[in-house]
């Protein structure tokens, strides 16, 4: 098997399971992997795999899948791969090759590569020396006794060719140089023309997407991504756009190029080319002999040298290029005693992801990230250098750095990635003299050298350009957590959002009353767990941050007269600080939030929606409500009760009779203030029988103003079916009945109430939640959240909201427009300024 193919190919495989360490049985196939090299020309994995199927006569598969559980899985990252899978699978349908894509989903989740790799004679994949590949990889092969080769398909000069590797590019440059002016005079060596495989016919164990046919934004939609990260417009997918962009960069800057690099104020005059090349889809090998014939000696360097001494690099710290490990010890060393050094601002994950520093260079940088998935090389360095000063520790600097690269770049995970974070730490560099506070001997690169070197207007106007073409105008119904989190996560992108909130404050249940003899009540929402990752990284910002603490004093469950049955001690509970409602607040605070404004009905206007105010009192910044007007709207969220739901989408679209099959359930709240129940060994407690469910000590929650002996605070929320029964009860006639529970349930008394009031949830709980995270009508541009479309929970809310403005946003970019390919947006003029060094 080893002699199967040429030693064009043979030179670029590692055999990762060699045929001889293995007692593999004969195979049904050959199994191509494909993952980081998504083109059926110029492919030397590909190539491997055909010859192979050509010298045993067996058939060839191309599997391609799409994981939910990559690191940083979003929309934006999904959307790009499966156009640049459409444009694969198209390319070897023309070949008569097998290419099966499959999408993990609900519904559509197994071991699917794991089954075809135990029926292939051979797996045939590509060297890709990151996360999550390299661990996929070590995983199969624990899994398999299948022979598994690993071809390098990104480097001109093949990786397995190069033994020592420096982490100086002049030095590397020196290693490598005459092997690769010999590399790029000649052409690809393109496979034999009768050099066919067998198409594969078999079983695949799931049924494989047409992706030239289907509505991707909806694919997307039924995956468990982070869909608070919008698809980038500018940078679709695929070979045709990424063969496009280099075309018209060949053609316009190709030649300017070593002048024009280094200027940020010239976004055109780099090729962007970097996240087409991590996955593959344009070929490398064609891309360097173009650029080498045209006498573009700086950018093959920069193509070339760079980019394949990272990747050599990566292959040898694969396991350790996410920690400070991967530093040179002189490095580590430096920052270790520069750690406890004084910062001006120490910023959380939230914060620094939305580009909210002190900063405004560096704001807008990681705005580029955000919204266009992209950061010019130049800038992306002084990015990466920031934060180190605007973290608490080295390692935490590093942490940050690499998860807003991933998460928002295109190329974020590629190898030429960690090119960039890591020298920012000092890899890939020497000491600089003398140290400096924070830094040490790593070469600093402030905010402000930068900011006199370019024009920061003409950056920002490229960088404020819009995401994509006619962006919609929105409208929020609701201003409950998953309306804010939806409204903010639009507004982020750089939509026109507008909330309307027909209560005097926001985050719907999230709520806290005031109260006139001190301290609050937590009347709705009492606390929240954490179970998703994409709601936990906010949550963890929310701590640092200070709106949030753990609650972990003790809460128990209450058989009546008080006996304690257990602790429930299980899940990690949080509260808002100082009550609540801050989290609503914390979300809302950069939102256009049209409080005490009820909206009675949408009516349609051409193609676009106009709300009917039925009352207006003011918005989030005092305006009254004779300023209120809503215009119009491209798009109405509904953030509300689903009854309330259904009758303003009713006549409009199908999705109000969805809404009306959801009931909610209601909730009688209790808010006392008195002397006893001061010391009963817990602050919480569940309780199963009688008219109560719940009861908290509201003064006790960590954040709280505590309430003097022998006063108390506590929220009583009555069972479901007592709520039920006694809901037009009058609030005076509610919280005496309570009361009287409270003292059942405890065997004890209030000596002296000085205060109780009643609130009534009409809407509480829903029965049984949709099972969807919202609702979306692409045609109507009308939709829904709330938490009883995916989950009863403050967690099921934030998800909801999050999905929400994730259809919003892949409506407006998957397969749309660009703005500055429609005249929205002027491209910048080239200028000249001087190289930053």
């Amino acid at each position: 098997m080893d002699q199967m193919i040429p030693a064009s190919l043979a030179e670029r495989r590692r055999w990762v399971v060699a045929p001889n360490q293995t007692d593999h049985p004969p195979g049904e196939m050959v199994l191509y992997w494909m993952h980081n090299a998504l083109r059926g020309h110029e492919n030397p994995a590909l190539d491997a795999a055909i010859w192979m199927a050509h010298k045993t006569g067996l058939p060839l598969l191309v599997y391609h899948g799409l994981s939910e559980k990559y690191p940083y899985a979003s929309d934006r990252h999904h959307a790009f791969i499966m156009q640049g899978a459409r444009d694969v699978q198209r390319e070897l349908q023309a070949r008569g090759i097998t290419y099966a894509f499959h999408l993990e989903r609900h519904g559509q989740r197994g071991p699917h590569l794991r089954d075809l790799c135990r029926r292939a004679a051979v797996l045939v994949s590509e060297e890709m020396p990151v996360a999550p590949i390299a661990c996929w990889v070590e995983r199969l092969r624990s899994l398999v006794t299948t022979p598994i080769m690993l071809v390098d398909t990104s480097c001109i000069v093949p990786s397995q060719s190069v033994d020592a590797v420096p982490t100086r590019a002049f030095e590397f440059r020196r290693l490598i140089q005459s092997e690769l002016e010999n590399r790029l005079s000649r052409p690809y060596e393109e496979l034999p023309a009768n050099l066919l495989p067998a198409k594969f016919t078999g079983p695949l164990g799931f049924a494989p997407i047409d992706l030239q046919d289907v509505d991707l934004a909806e694919l997307i939609s039924q995956c468990k991504v982070d869909h608070s990260v919008g698809p980038v417009a500018d940078t679709p997918g695929g070979m045709r756009a990424g063969y496009a962009r280099w075309d018209r960069f060949r053609e316009k800057s190709l030649t300017q190029y070593s002048r024009q690099r280094n200027h940020p104020d010239d976004p055109l005059g780099v090729s962007r080319l970097s996240g087409y090349l991590h996955y593959g889809m344009i070929s490398p090998f064609r891309i360097a002999r173009e650029a080498a014939a045209m006498g573009a000696r700086k950018y093959v360097d920069e193509l070339v040298v760079w980019r394949e001494m990272v990747f050599r690099f990566c292959l040898e710290h694969v396991e350790d290029l996410d920690t400070m490990a991967v530093l040179p010890k002189w490095s580590r060393e430096t920052l270790e005693k520069h750690a406890e050094d004084s910062r001006d601002e120490v910023l959380d994950w939230e914060t620094l992801a939305r580009g909210k520093s002190s900063q405004s260079l560096w704001n807008l940088a990681q705005r580029s990230l955000l919204r266009h998935g992209e950061l010019h090389h130049n800038l992306r360095m002084t990015w990466g250098k920031a934060f180190l000063a605007m973290t608490s520790q080295p390692c935490q600097a590093l942490a940050q750095c690499i998860d807003l690269n991933h998460r928002y770049a295109i190329d974020g995970r590629s190898p030429i990635s960690y090119s960039g974070i890591l020298w920012s730490f000092g890899q890939f560099d020497r000491p600089s003299e003398p140290e400096q506070p924070i830094y040490g001997k790593v070469r600093s690169r402030t905010i402000e050298e930068q900011g006199k070197r370019i024009d920061q207007p003409q950056v920002a106007e490229w960088i404020n350009r819009p995401v994509a073409a006619g962006l919609p105008r929105v409208a929020i119904v609701g201003a409950g957590l998953a309306g804010l989190v939806a409204a903010r996560t639009l507004q982020d992108h750089g939509l026109d959002v507008q909330v309307f909130e027909k209560s005097r404050g926001v985050g719907g249940r999230l709520a806290t009353r005031r109260s006139d003899s001190g301290g609050g009540f937590d009347h709705g929402a009492q606390y929240f767990t954490v179970r998703d990752d994409r709601f936990a990284r906010h949550v963890r910002s929310w701590i640092q941050q200070g709106l949030v603490e753990p609650w972990l004093q003790p809460i128990v469950e209450l058989q009546p007269g008080g006996k304690v049955v257990e602790e429930k001690c299980g899940t990690p509970r949080y509260v808002g600080v100082p009550g609540m409602s801050a989290i609503g607040k914390h979300l809302a605070a950069d939102l256009d939030v049209r409080l005490q404004t009820t909206v009675g009905s949408l009516h349609q206007v051409g193609e676009r929606w106009k709300l009917q105010i039925e009352n207006a009192g003011g918005n989030s910044s005092g305006a009254q409500a004779n300023e209120v007007d809503s215009g119009e709207f491209d798009r109405v969220i509904m953030n509300c009760p689903p009854a309330q739901a259904a009758s303003l989408l009713a006549g409009h679209s199908d999705l109000e009779a969805t809404a009306k099959q959801v009931e909610m359930l209601p909730c009688w709240s209790v808010m006392v203030r008195g002397e006893g129940l001061s010391d009963l060994g817990y602050v919480g407690a569940f309780i199963n029988e009688g008219p109560l469910s719940w009861i908290a000590r509201n003064d006790a929650k960590p954040g709280r103003t505590r309430t003097d002996e022998p006063l108390s605070s506590w929220v009583l929320h009555a069972s479901t079916d007592w709520s039920q029964e006694h809901l037009q009860r009058p609030a005076d006639w509610v919280a005496k009945e309570l009361l009287l529970a409270l003292e059942q349930a405890t065997g004890q008394r209030f000596h002296r109430v000085i205060e109780s009031q009643a609130h009534r949830w009409r809407y509480a709980n829903p029965v049984s939640p949709l099972g969807n995270d919202c609702l979306w009508d692409r045609t109507t541009g009308l939709g829904a959240c709330g938490d009883w479309c995916g989950g009863p929970r403050v967690e099921g809310a934030f998800l909801s909201g999050m999905a929400m403005a994730g259809a919003i946003l892949r409506h407006a970019t998957i397969d749309r427009a660009a703005a500055d390919r429609n005249g929205l947006v002027r491209a910048p003029t080239p200028k000249q300024t001087v190289d930053v060094v």
